[in-house]
């Protein structure tokens, strides 16, 4: 990743840096600049995983976290969209002897996207070696408690910000500068995924190959439970004990019928938003959601600031 020189936070849209008052959060700690692709190809229907050679975002990034992607040199789309960082990891890890020029390793992060809209239509067309604008990692990340069972529920492509966090809590993988205090650990990690079909189960050999207990659900019934993944939780869980935690990420609906299932049995459960943003520093309030405050009432929160990942029980869904 070629970092641009700044004095500040650059924006996401243009080339060269721009100095603007540190925002709160993460965004003051982001790096901007060009990234090369290192590999990109599809995993599921109109699902593709991205890789790219980006050193700074992927060894200070922790799981719950996100990037701000740009296509260089073109108006349409204008700005940068926001995808969660799906891993990192160095690259002898995948690709033995792979180095940077100059003998150090690289660095790679994944990310997971479905094709939807003009953005996605046009970055599936990049092959490898192409070049990317990245800002990142932005938003907050997961901060769980240590538990004996932690269970990753999504929807759709909610699985993006829950691999690393299943690698964390494990002890497979560590995420972030090493000064960051130690992620809380899970004695096991159960995954329940729900998707309209079978076909778009995008990366779920990743979270097998961590050692996962993975469940599946479709509307269809064309593998796993025919029904919602809250039919499957229901199925797997229900008699759900004191020390199980629910980190959830998904569409708002299906996320709100997950924090109501765990509310009823006094689960701790973290849902991470998925919010459309324009800017993903807080300044343009595209992306606020409703929550809760210590005294019963509400106020918006920005999710790319405060969040993405808030505690269930705090949204007013």
């Amino acid at each position: 990743m070629t970092t641009a020189p700044n004095h500040g936070p650059p924006h996401p849209l243009e080339h060269d840096a721009v100095t603007t008052p540190a925002p709160p959060c993460y965004a003051d700690k982001a790096t901007y600049g060009s990234a090369r692709i290192v590999h990109h190809a599809r995993i599921a229907e109109g699902t593709w995983r991205l890789r790219i050679d980006c050193p700074e975002l992927a060894a200070a990034a922790v799981p719950g976290q996100f990037a701000m992607l740009r296509i260089p040199h073109r108006q349409d789309p204008l700005l940068a969209r926001p995808l969660a960082v799906y891993d990192t990891f160095a690259s002898a890890a995948v690709e033995p002897g792979g180095l940077r020029q100059g003998g150090d390793p690289a660095r790679y992060a994944d990310f997971i996207y479905v094709v939807h809209g003009r953005f996605t239509t046009a970055l599936q067309g990049m092959p490898a070696g192409q070049e990317l604008l990245v800002w990142g990692p932005l938003g907050n990340g997961f901060h769980l408690p240590a538990v004996d069972h932690l269970v990753l529920v999504a929807g759709g492509i909610g699985q993006t910000a829950l691999l690393a966090l299943g690698r964390e809590v494990t002890g497979q993988a560590s995420y972030g500068p090493p000064t960051r205090p130690a992620a809380g650990r899970a004695g096991r990690v159960s995954v329940c995924w729900g998707a309209r079909h079978a076909g778009l189960f995008g990366g779920i050999e990743d979270f097998r190959a961590a050692g996962f207990d993975v469940h599946q659900a479709t509307i269809d019934g064309s593998v796993g439970l025919r029904g919602t993944v809250v039919d499957l939780l229901e199925s797997r869980f229900a008699s759900a004990p004191a020390d199980m935690h629910v980190a959830c990420c998904g569409p708002d609906p299906m996320m709100a019928a997950v924090a109501r299932w765990t509310a009823d049995r006094g689960i701790g459960c973290a849902v991470s938003l998925e919010a459309p943003m324009a800017c993903g520093i807080g300044i343009c309030f595209t992306c606020v959601a409703r929550v809760r405050d210590a005294d019963g009432g509400w106020d918006y929160r920005r999710t790319c600031i405060e969040g993405p990942v808030f505690d269930a029980a705090r949204i007013a869904w």
